[in-house]
């Protein structure tokens, strides 16, 4: 696996060369638009809205709406006036509980692997992250854009993780959301009974693509039958759509049926509901 930027991290006086790796692979599909007579793919097309004609690329320029329909063109010196030095550090400025960021913050990680010269405080800042659950707030340049991220320990790699800024999540306070509903004291009890009886260990690889998986199926048997259609499978029917008068009953439903598929947590959820009772 290649490198996609390679850089060192900095902090204090300390400096370590790194090169970074992605994550995460995208497990998307992909497809193409074709003529369905001939299966000759079909390619997009520059065209202007104003006459429908094609646009070749040296007579495209980029331009910002900075009102409905009127736009101001940005040349290259443009860009160029505001493009940040690209310094390959990642520039740690404060080091963070982990447990005072919000989650949604983090969106797109990255594994940071020493270069030459860099193990000993590669692995010195490692173990310092992992033994004080501190993050390593950072700004970094990666090709022209810059970045927050998060510098944390995760088991033996350091992982470099992309943030949002502040003011590219959206407020939750115009959302209609129910603050001062209070759930009954037996809701509240049956509805802890049912998630613990549903609780189990983190374990990553139980969880699958299943729209992709399927996907995937159909399009197997599909080039087997040469391109030919194929018989539809008959779809499970969708369960009835009811009103929820009493949500003490649709819990207790919830348990029974909990209790049947994961019988080695009946105990444990048969004295939560004891307790409910």
């Amino acid at each position: 696996m290649r490198a996609i930027w390679k850089g060192s991290i900095s902090f204090g006086l300390v400096n370590i060369p790194i090169g970074l790796y992605p994550a995460t692979r995208k497990e998307e599909l992909k497809f193409r638009l074709l003529r369905a007579k001939d299966l000759s793919p079909v390619n997009y097309k520059r065209v202007a809205e104003k006459d429908g004609k094609e646009v070749p690329w040296d007579e495209i320029v980029k331009g910002y709406e900075y009102e409905k329909g009127k736009y101001i063109v940005l040349k290259d010196e443009d860009f160029q006036r505001v493009d940040l030095e690209a310094t390959q550090t990642v520039d740690i400025q404060d080091f963070v509980d982990q447990e005072e960021i919000d989650p949604i913050f983090f969106y797109k990680p990255y594994y940071l692997e020493p270069q030459k010269g860099g193990d000993k405080a590669y692995v010195l800042l490692r173990d310092t992250l992992e033994k004080t659950g501190k993050v390593g707030i950072a700004k970094v340049v990666i090709k022209t854009r810059q970045y927050l991220a998060g510098v944390k320990a995760e088991d033996s790699v350091l992982v470099l993780e992309l943030m949002h800024f502040a003011d590219e999540l959206v407020e939750t306070d115009k959302l209609h959301v129910p603050k001062k509903l209070e759930p009954g004291k037996r809701e509240l009890d049956m509805a802890k009974a049912l998630v613990d009886s549903m609780s189990s260990k983190w374990d990553p690889k139980k969880y699958r693509d299943d729209y992709r998986e399927a996907l995937m199926e159909v399009i197997e048997e599909k080039v087997e039958a040469g391109g030919k259609e194929i018989e539809e499978k008959p779809k499970p029917k969708p369960r009835p759509s009811t009103k929820v008068i009493d949500l003490v009953s649709v819990l207790q439903e919830s348990l029974n049926k909990t209790r049947k598929s994961h019988p080695a947590r009946k105990s444990s959820a048969a004295s939560r509901q004891r307790k409910a009772a």
